[in-house]
C-alpha cells in the first residue's frame, strides 16, 4: 500500500459528520476517529486501543500525550519531506497541547489535508500557512511505502 492509497481512503471519509469519540465512515468521526478508522481500512491488524476520552482530554492530561500515543503505533516522518498519506499533528495554540490530526492529501505549494472539525465534519481543506505553522509532528501508517528521507 502507498500514500496514494491512504489519500484515496481519507477522501472517502469526506462528508462524515463530526462526532466526538466516533470512528465510523459515513456515520461519525472526530479527528482521532478519522485516523483510527483509516487504520482499520488500510491495515490487516487491529487498531491500537484508545481508552474513552472526554472532550477536554488535551487540556487536562499530560502535555502532548497525543504525539506520544501516536509514536507508539505510527512511524515518525521527521526525517523526510512531507508526503501524501502522512498523518499531521497540530498544536492549535502556541502554548497549548497538540490536539488535532489530519491526513496530508497533496504536498507542495497547493498542499491539502483531510480532517474532522466540530460543526463541519470530515472535510478536505487547503493546508494554508496558519495550518502549516501549527504542525508539530508527522507520522505514517506502518507498512505504507513512503519517499526516502531527505
Amino acid at each position: 500500500m502507498t500514500g496514494a492509497d491512504v489519500v484515496a481512503q481519507a477522501r472517502g471519509w469526506v462528508g462524515t459528520p463530526w462526532c466526538h469519540g466516533a470512528a465510523c465512515r459515513g456515520a461519525g468521526a472526530d479527528c482521532l476517529g478519522l485516523v483510527r478508522g483509516l487504520w482499520r481500512e488500510i491495515r490487516p491488524d487491529e487498531v491500537p486501543s484508545v481508552p474513552p476520552y472526554p472532550p477536554d482530554w488535551a487540556e487536562v492530561g499530560p502535555p502532548d500525550r497525543l504525539v506520544a500515543g501516536l509514536a507508539r503505533s505510527l512511524v515518525c516522518c521527521a526525517g523526510r519531506t512531507p508526503a501524501p498519506g502522512d498523518v499531521l499533528v497540530f498544536r492549535l495554540s502556541a502554548r497549548g497541547p497538540a490536539k488535532h490530526l489530519g491526513v496530508l492529501t497533496e504536498a507542495g505549494p497547493q498542499a491539502r489535508f483531510v480532517h474532522a472539525c466540530s460543526g463541519h465534519g470530515v472535510v478536505e481543506a487547503a493546508l494554508s500557512a496558519p495550518w502549516r505553522r501549527r504542525i508539530v509532528a508527522r507520522f505514517a501508517f506502518p507498512g505504507i511505502s513512503t519517499p526516502h528521507a531527505t
